[in-house]
């Protein structure tokens, strides 16, 4: 038999050699149980019972202070006659073995000190009253409970009660706050409702919290001040937040109000800023519905909770019909909206998704976010330009795509004023090639993703967008395909956001550079904005042009101020905030309908429908091929004279950043 063969019941038969030890022992490698000697099974059973144990015999000690103590009351806190003392040193061992019992059929030994709750006070006062009550009736059968006197059980039980029950609870509160007496650093929360107690419970247990001290609660709910959780007072409302932390010697203020409305965030904020400290907050609303507040999970205040706005309500059913088991194609899919888009859309199960980028880098992330979080979905790569007819058309042919989401085009204002060839190319030229492949191969839905700038456009990006919405308004009725128009203002965190701006030159030590202390903006979240741009997919019948609700406009002064401070720092003292004066091509405020758009409501509080204009077909269309000679001529002033021509709305005030009339 050679070297490498297995003999009969060696390692690997699954026999066991005659010779092999017994069961239990290691053998080949294996790891099996080991007979336990005398010795060991009597230490297991020590430590297994020493904890109980001890709580028995502290219990056992707990009767006979009940029982003298009951006399020393009794006698109004004095000596005890020597008759009554005779008597209930005779009756003591009857209930030591009573009330042993008792305990001990209770129940009283299954749960741990540490984790000492409501149902446990129940039990012990079960355990307390019943060995009480067996104890005073076997005396009574005994001796007429002579030297006994009648007030005596009644202060037995309830001494006996408080004993028990306060040592647990005691114990219990010395470990949920770490005996840490004025070492941690202190802390003041916001909210005193669900999210305040788990936090709460979770800042006393969390091993690695660094001994925080939760000195109180604040709440705007007048009906809750006043009261307790896990024995902290709430001691007053948010507007009482800088007296407090200079009374209390506050270290920490932590917002625990996850379901509040930025409106209520922003005063919350607002009123914690004054006081100069450190502020964290619990994660949002999803994640404490789960019961996740935990201590690691808090985060600084992002300026996104301040400009986010009310939670969206969607027809999920809706989208899922219009995505679900589709091939769905997405332009410019490794860019802010783009890559977001990607991620939405991955979450409900594709057959599958198209991502088509111009940049090889932006291509290879959003192919690795994908593929390691949506390790079973069908992903193709394009790696092209919208540009490209001939790509385009076999983009087209091979995948076949049923819902088209175009988000490829240049979107920074100051540097398109400069760059009209590039802007013209892509973002009019560039969709007009993706949405004549669409109609041409018989697309479900085109998905132009737009501007607010295209609404009086005061800039050469605006005007490029606005000429892509009139083509893709205007095929609609020429195309099987749906073309839906969707037009929201800024998003917070893009690209072309001020707020990635603004952290660079926070994080530098400043100057935060703002281009007009009056200068406003419309905000959303990327996702908040990829949300509702498949929602209007959904709702669209083609030809439409939907717009997000942005809410309210924001200064960008404010949003400066609010992003230095949410740093730790002071505006004006720390870092400074310079205003530089606008730039080529922007306005001090946007608008989201032009006033001859006729605004039709859509039956979701958050979208919003502009009736498109009708324009001459073979007039556009010609306008368009001007474009692209313009664009292969390099003739700037030609493109910057055909663009004018197609949106007369650009007012010259714009130039100096005053709205349409």
């Amino acid at each position: 038999m050679g070297m490498g063969s297995i003999q009969q019941g060696g390692p690997g038969s699954g026999k066991r050699p005659e010779n092999a030890p017994g069961k239990g022992t290691y053998w080949c490698g294996m790891r099996t149980r080991l007979p336990l000697s005398a010795r060991d099974r009597a230490m297991r059973l020590f430590a297994r019972l020493r904890q109980p144990l001890i709580v028995f015999l502290h219990d056992l000690v707990m009767v006979p202070v009940a029982w003298l103590g009951a006399f020393w009351l009794r006698f109004n806190l004095g000596e005890i006659p020597p008759e009554f003392q005779a008597g209930a040193l005779r009756s003591l061992p009857l209930l030591l073995v009573v009330q042993a019992v008792v305990f001990w059929r209770f129940g009283l030994y299954r749960g741990v000190w540490r984790f000492a709750s409501l149902p446990d006070i129940l039990r012990i006062l079960k355990a307390v009253v019943v060995g009480a009550t067996l104890c005073f009736t076997l005396l009574f059968a005994w001796n007429r409970l002579a030297g006994v006197p009648r007030s005596i059980p009644v202060l037995y039980t309830l001494l006996l009660f408080v004993l028990l029950g306060g040592a647990r609870f005691f114990y219990r509160w010395l470990k949920d706050h770490k005996l840490n007496l004025g070492g941690g650093p202190r802390v003041l929360i916001v909210g005193a409702g669900r999210a305040g107690d788990m936090l709460a419970r979770d800042l006393e247990r969390e091993t690695d919290a660094g001994g925080y001290q939760v000195v109180g609660f604040v709440d705007d709910n007048p009906r809750r001040w006043g009261a307790e959780l896990r024995g902290v007072r709430v001691l007053g409302g948010c507007d009482a937040l800088p007296r407090l932390v200079t009374d209390l010697a506050i270290d920490l203020i932590i917002l625990a109000i996850p379901s509040a409305s930025v409106r209520e965030m922003r005063r919350v904020v607002e009123q914690a800023e004054k006081t100069g400290l450190p502020i964290r907050t619990v994660p949002r609303l999803s994640k404490l519905l789960r019961g996740k507040v935990r201590i690691s999970e808090l985060r600084d205040v992002l300026i996104e909770d301040l400009l986010g706005r009310e939670p969206i309500e969607l027809d999920d059913g809706a989208i899922n019909r219009c995505l679900r088991d589709k091939r769905i194609l997405v332009t410019g899919g490794g860019g802010s909206i783009g890559s977001e888009l990607c991620r939405q859309i991955a979450r409900r199960g594709p057959r599958a998704l198209i991502v088509f980028e111009l940049s090889e880098h932006k291509l290879y992330e959003i192919e690795m976010e994908l593929r390691r979080r949506w390790p079973g979905l069908n992903l193709v790569l394009i790696l092209g330009d919208v540009r490209d007819e001939v790509l385009v058309d076999r983009v087209m042919v091979t995948q076949q795509p049923d819902v088209i989401f175009h988000a490829a085009a240049y979107k920074h204002v100051p540097m398109l004023e400069r760059q009209v060839r590039a802007a013209v190319a892509n973002n009019v030229l560039g969709t007009r090639c993706v949405a004549r492949s669409a109609s041409r191969h018989g697309v479900g839905r085109f998905v132009l993703i737009s501007t607010d700038k295209a609404v009086n456009p005061a800039n050469v990006m605006g005007m490029t967008k606005r000429v892509a919405e009139l083509y893709c308004q205007n095929r609609n009725a020429r195309s099987r395909t749906r073309f839906i128009t969707v037009r929201f203002g800024n998003v917070l965190g893009s690209a072309g956001s001020v707020v990635p701006l603004f952290r660079r030159q926070i994080e530098a030590g400043g100057p935060v550079t703002v281009t007009d202390p009056e200068i406003e903006r419309y905000f959303m979240t990327i996702p908040e904005a990829c949300l509702l741009i498949m929602q209007a997919s959904a709702l669209g019948d083609g030809g439409e042009i939907f717009v997000l609700d942005m809410g309210e406009p924001v200064r960008i002064r404010y949003l400066a101020e609010q992003m230095i401070r949410l740093s730790g720092r002071v505006p004006g003292e720390d870092i400074e905030i310079v205003y530089t004066g606008l730039r080529e091509g922007e306005k001090l405020y946007e608008e989201l309908f032009h006033p001859r758009e006729k605004l039709v409501e859509t039956g979701h509080d958050k979208l919003l429908l502009a009736r498109s204009r009708v324009t001459d077909w073979e007039r556009l269309e010609r306008g368009l091929d001007a474009l692209e000679q313009a664009v292969a001529a390099d003739d700037e002033k030609a493109l910057l004279a055909l663009l004018e021509q197609w949106v007369p709305e650009r007012h010259p005030a714009h130039r100096q950043g005053e709205p349409a009339a």
